[in-house]
């Protein structure tokens, strides 16, 4: 997903974006609508957050 479709996200949700970064962003809208806020954390390459709306996305992510 793009950053534009997630401020577009976080702004629908009353989070202010600011100068947050995509993973940042990602985590706040997480936690605002009540799921763990994880994106990145699948460092092993396993989720078991099947319903989440990052799931692709945190999976093909590069690890830090």
């Amino acid at each position: 997903m793009k950053l534009h479709e997630i401020r577009a996200i976080a702004s629908s949700k009353s989070i202010k974006t600011g100068s947050l970064k995509k993973p940042e962003l990602i985590r706040a809208i997480q936690r605002t609508v009540g799921n763990f806020d994880c994106y990145g954390s699948a460092t092993s390459g396993y989720c078991d957050q099947i319903n989440c709306l990052w799931r692709e996305d945190c999976l093909l992510s590069p690890k830090k």
